[in-house]
């Protein structure tokens, strides 16, 4: 018996690492079965249709991954992360359209261009903090988005910059690679993954909590939370602008509100409809929020609605009004999100199971010091 709980108690701090690959290979598998989710997945899981909708899923979920980052860590609420996640995809399209340079070297001048746009908006963001700091992300989105929209010889305004496929390989390109790109956005995110869970648990993660929690003491040990902030800002930046790259190649082009701070708030429910401060939180608030953004606007538009009565048939006809009702709900039952709340629930059960332990012990240890006589 010591045996068997000693081994399972030296398997326990792999279990994470376990589920993480085994899911990974699942959803790796995915487009070679044929599985169906009637009402949240449009086609069977092989058909472009339904690989298109994960595969959009997936990068969200890495788009939220990268703003945890930034809010969960780092405690920075930021209201212009979007901007970052549009420097990629734009990135990637006037590289490709403009210089007419390869993929591969025009995913790495995205990435470069994030970067030094994250390097310069964070150093003039980071000289003040708090409700400041979200004003100043706020007016750098909006910069991004008024010249995005202003510049249409470079990126088409309003009507968005298109995918140049002369420089994508083609087993990037048309629907029958769809499966394809599924893999790449699944690259993307467990690269996404792996990045923040390295800043979680390195010096510099924990540096960024404990600046979080109290900058000034931070301050007086001599270190500096000006840099740590602006380092996680910068990754978590990169981060968004890797999922812009598979944004854009995923949907063959970008529109402005790429760029907007309607897309920051976006993010922002995901995360907190997740959990703030939990990765798989941060992935599983993505994934629910896309799933239902898409699957609600098919619901809208079908006739089981249309034929209900107008006190019915005029909310669920529009989906944002679903949503922003199922982020009320949340925030009012589940205020720590789903993650946070199913974290407090098994702290409880294993709190509950340490008292029990405790409570034998002391009976066994009061029984013990009872005099033989007595008990008899």
């Amino acid at each position: 018996m010591n045996a068997a709980t000693t081994a399972i108690r030296g398997i326990r701090p792999f279990v994470p690492v376990i589920v993480g690959a085994a899911l990974v290979v699942l959803m790796a598998m995915l487009p070679l079965l044929n599985l169906s989710l009637p009402g949240i997945l449009p086609t069977p899981t092989y058909m472009p249709g339904t690989l298109a909708l994960l595969s959009l899923c997936m990068v969200f979920a890495a788009l939220a991954l990268s703003y945890n980052l930034l809010l969960g860590s780092g405690g920075m609420l930021s209201f212009g992360h979007a901007l970052y996640f549009g420097a990629g995809a734009y990135g990637l399209g006037i590289a490709l359209e403009h210089f007419g340079v390869p993929l591969w070297p025009g995913i790495f001048v995205a990435l470069i261009g994030g970067m030094i746009i994250a390097l310069v908006t964070g150093a003039v963001s980071m000289r003040v903090s708090g409700i400041p700091f979200a004003m100043v992300t706020l007016a750098f989105a909006q910069a991004g988005s008024v010249l995005v929209r202003r510049n249409s010889q470079v990126t088409g305004g309003e009507e968005g910059l298109g995918l140049n496929t002369d420089q994508v390989p083609d087993f990037l390109i048309g629907v029958v690679n769809t499966r394809n790109l599924y893999w790449f956005t699944l690259a993307v995110l467990v690269i996404v993954y792996l990045v923040t869970l390295w800043v979680d648990t390195s010096r510099l993660g924990h540096l960024a909590r404990a600046t979080r929690e109290n900058e000034q003491r931070v301050r007086v040990l001599g270190l500096q939370p000006y840099a740590v902030k602006l380092v996680v800002f910068v990754i978590a930046a990169v981060l968004a602008s890797l999922a812009g790259v598979a944004y854009m190649l995923l949907q063959s082009g970008t529109a402005p509100r790429a760029v907007s701070a309607d897309l920051t708030i976006t993010i922002l429910v995901m995360v907190v409809l997740g959990g703030v401060g939990f990765r798989w939180g941060a992935i599983v608030g993505g994934v629910l929020y896309t799933l239902l953004d898409q699957r609600l606007t098919v619901l809208a538009g079908s006739d089981a609605v249309a034929g209900l009565p107008d006190v019915l048939r005029v909310p669920l006809s529009e989906p944002l009004f679903i949503l922003g009702v199922l982020f009320i709900l949340v925030v009012m039952f589940l205020p720590g999100g789903i993650a946070g709340t199913i974290d407090a629930a098994a702290r409880r059960r294993r709190g509950e199971k340490v008292r029990g332990s405790l409570r034998t012990l002391d009976d066994d240890a009061a029984e013990a010091e009872t005099p033989a006589e007595v008990r008899a």
